[in-house]
């Protein structure tokens, strides 16, 4: 497993690069597709012990490049709108630029905010009068930007240079250094004041490219990658729970983890993710099972990619057997797991085009398995909702523009 989560990392997350490319050139594409074959369920929770009962949140993810230009916006929404009643939007992406401005101002001052966002408070209020849930995504240890302001920040090289992916990628934080930790928190907090309903953390995880064994971790206080993290996870958790004050809709903290830790303790070492100990912190855990990133055979799944429910399937009951091994009275979180609307054409054999059919059978899989809530990662926001059924019954409202322009 490690040898192909090493060699996917190249091409991992290429698509989510892509999207502020892709989504200003092509229109909305949808096709239709036929129902899943159905297996009899195991159940996961769909509900934190500890979370008040909210309805079940369906949705797609937005760039900030997206979410801050009216007519793009406009037309993704109006395209999904009774199919998904939640939209993750980027905050801050792998690029390490915040989307908007005047609210965090450690990003201000650091050089790293922007107007991709102009209105983020109209914005917000606009997509709440349309009925949508909205999702902050902030990705936490992987970043292209904040490193140049504040090297000490930076992930460092044995050599002393700053820690980039090999082939030229990306920059990386330091997973062990608590201002990281802090600033990171600065962000989340001006996301929930800009008024959020959910904060999602995104790369809470060690970089596992080629030149990871080149890192230069610093003092790491005798923690390994899943203490650090799971330390990580506590203090964002504690330093934001106390702005929990409303109760209409309570602040949410969710985290986005890899599907494969949660059967293989190889890659969880590596990434510092533990499903079981996540589970107890975040009130949801988003484990993203995108069929194109499981290796061949996984799971009794000889080509994932072409048998999207089979292997959605079974990593979700995988999950609920995790879950199940918790003490009686432990709490849980929700599930919310990330599912594939985009092509893997990297994969070069074993793959397929992606689109409604492929979608609907990885949601059929969700429900088969008692999972209620569930996000499409489409890099280019485009998204093949024919058949899914609508959430919740359609809104009335302002049309989101009206909110952008005040």
């Amino acid at each position: 497993m490690t040898t192909w989560l090493r060699r996917l990392q190249i091409k991992k997350y290429a698509p989510r690069l892509l999207g502020l490319t892709f989504a200003a050139v092509f229109g909305l594409t949808c096709t239709i597709a036929g129902q899943a074959a159905r297996q009899s369920p195991p159940q996961v929770s769909a509900a934190g012990a500890d979370t008040p009962a909210l309805r079940a949140a369906r949705g797609i993810y937005l760039t900030k490049a997206v979410a801050g230009a009216d007519t793009l916006l406009t037309e993704r929404v109006s395209a999904v709108k009774g199919k998904v009643n939640a939209l993750v939007i980027d905050v801050k992406d792998v690029d390490g630029i915040v989307a908007f401005e005047n609210k965090i101002p450690a990003a201000d001052e650091a050089g790293v905010s922007s107007n991709y966002i102009s209105n983020i408070d109209g914005l917000l209020a606009g997509l709440k009068e349309q009925g949508f849930y909205t999702i902050a995504r902030i990705c936490v240890f992987k970043d292209d930007s904040i490193a140049n302001a504040r090297p000490d920040y930076a992930l460092r090289l044995k050599n002393g240079g700053i820690y980039r992916e090999s082939g030229g990628g990306g920059t990386w934080l330091n997973p062990y250094n608590r201002d990281v930790w802090s600033y990171t928190v600065d962000i989340a907090k001006g996301a929930a004041a800009a008024g959020f309903d959910e904060i999602q953390f995104d790369y809470i995880r060690f970089p596992t490219d080629r030149n990871a064994d080149n890192a230069d971790f610093g003092d790491t206080g005798g923690l390994n990658a899943v203490e650090i993290i799971n330390e990580f996870a506590r203090y964002v958790t504690t330093e934001l729970r106390p702005l929990d004050t409303r109760t209409e809709r309570p602040l949410r903290l969710s985290a986005d983890i890899f599907g494969t830790v949660i059967t293989s303790a190889v890659d969880r070492d590596l990434l510092g993710q533990d499903v079981t100990v996540l589970a107890g912190i975040f009130d949801i855990l988003c484990p993203m099972i995108y069929p194109s990133h499981y290796a061949p055979n996984t799971l009794g799944v000889e080509h994932p990619d072409l048998q999207p429910y089979a292997i959605v399937y079974a990593a979700l009951r995988e999950l609920s057997k995790r879950l199940s091994e918790l003490p009686e009275n432990a709490r849980r979180p929700v599930v919310r797991p990330w599912l594939q609307d985009f092509t893997a054409s990297w994969l070069k054999v074993n793959f397929q085009q992606y689109g409604g059919e492929q979608v609907s059978e990885q949601i059929n899989a969700c429900r088969d398995a008692g999972v209620s809530e569930w996000l499409l990662w489409s890099p280019a926001n485009l998204y093949h909702l024919d058949y899914v059924k609508p959430p919740v019954k359609k809104t009335r409202g302002k049309p989101i523009t009206d909110f952008l322009a005040s």
